[in-house]
């Protein structure tokens, strides 16, 4: 039986790696993930709790295909609370993950052959989904001197159709301010290309809060998921913001192509943005988590690195040590027992010299897996033992 010429996608390397991680702690082998961006802690106790209490007396059956309305509704005060946004609950759309979202916005807005720029590095599944869609992924070469970013010169000639930008980024952690990301719409609306904001990392920021897209325009599709800041990933719930005249647009999409999103997860995900204490706890283990890899990679030889200002991230430059990031990925794996993720995910061009450290987990498992990192890339000459 034929595949399609779409369905021929680039594996999701992270996923790989965490498989042969699998492998080897089926193996008997204790090793530390480093390798996906998941946190280590689970769906806060109130979500939990609340789940328990409604699956004894509801039947958990289909909800409308925009998703439950006093989630959506909640999801709007969010945006009051966090940007000082009067946001209409209407253009609230509940979606299974943001993977969800990214297909309903990539099929709502464009057509085949349509051109979407994407920063590289990036989130890789932005490149695959576009690809699988019959649409074009345009890679956009960001620079060090702009913290891995794109700016608006880089659109120059790209004759783009839509635009997708991600801050805090994945791999990478930096950040847009107001007048970068303004900048970047305001491109993007000159080439007639339509915006997308990815902002599944917002509250989880060390410095400063993130600015959405919707602080700037109405004019642009917002997406984010309770994955990261809810600590939700497997429930697999998003939403997604989007102009009013679009809401029936992607409401009929939604009902044909998802019915609509886990029942269960809308009623966790509710209750999840009332356990504020518990999620500002997570967040102590993130800035503890950061410092110790900003003073510790570098100490470990991996010192070619932008500090990130959100997600739980650090992308380092190791082109002076490899030209083959997937390789030296499976060797520390295999030596050092981490798992650590190539950047060939990130960046098909300049991936095979970077790697992606995720400091996600808990705090005893970034400091053991920083300690035996040092004594791996020491053993390799890679670094000095005085930092041991």
């Amino acid at each position: 039986m034929r595949n399609s010429t779409r369905s021929q996608i680039d594996p999701f390397i992270v996923m790989d790696v965490m498989e042969a991680a699998r492998r080897a702690e089926a193996a008997g082998r204790d090793i530390i993930h480093m390798e996906v961006g998941q946190p280590g802690t689970s769906a806060p106790e109130g979500a939990r709790a609340a789940l328990a209490r409604t699956m004894a007396t509801e039947p958990m059956g289909y909800t409308v295909a925009l998703g439950l309305p006093a989630l959506r509704a909640r999801i709007a005060q969010l945006y009051g609370d966090w940007y000082n946004l009067d946001l209409n609950p209407e253009r609230v759309v509940i979606t299974p993950g943001s993977s969800g979202a990214f297909i309903l916005a990539f099929t709502a807005l464009f057509d085949a052959g349509d051109r979407v720029g994407i920063g590289a590095p990036g989130y890789p599944s932005y490149r695959q989904i576009l690809r699988a869609l019959d649409l074009v992924p345009v890679d956009i070469e960001t620079a060090a001197e702009n913290r891995l970013q794109p700016v608006p010169d880089d659109l120059q000639g790209q004759d783009l159709q839509g635009l997708l930008v991600a801050s805090p980024a994945n791999p990478s952690g930096t950040m847009l301010d107001r007048a970068a990301l303004g900048g970047l719409i305001a491109a993007a609306e000159g080439q007639g290309a339509a915006f997308i904001s990815d902002e599944i990392y917002h509250g989880i920021e060390y410095e400063r809060r993130a600015v959405s897209a919707l602080e700037i325009t109405d004019d642009c599709y917002v997406i984010n998921s309770f994955s990261k800041y809810f600590s939700m990933t497997g429930w697999r719930i998003g939403w997604m913001v989007v102009p009013e005249d679009h809401v029936r647009v992607i409401e009929r999409l939604a009902q044909n192509l998802f019915i609509c999103p886990p029942h269960v997860s809308q009623v966790a995900a509710l209750a999840a943005m009332d356990c504020s204490e518990e999620l500002e706890a997570n967040m102590a283990v993130y800035r503890r988590n950061r410092a110790l890899m900003l003073e510790g990679l570098p100490k470990a030889g991996f010192d070619r690195i932008a500090p990130p200002d959100g997600a739980f991230y650090v992308y380092a430059d190791v082109s002076h040590l490899t030209q083959d990031s997937r390789a030296f990925a499976a060797e520390i794996l295999e030596h050092a027992g981490v798992a650590v993720t190539p950047g060939l995910d990130f960046d098909p061009l300049r991936g095979a010299g970077t790697l992606r450290f995720s400091y996600a987990r808990a705090t005893a498992d970034i400091e053991e897996g920083l300690t035996r990192l040092r004594q791996f890339m020491v053993s390799r000459g890679m670094a000095s033992a005085q930092d041991i």
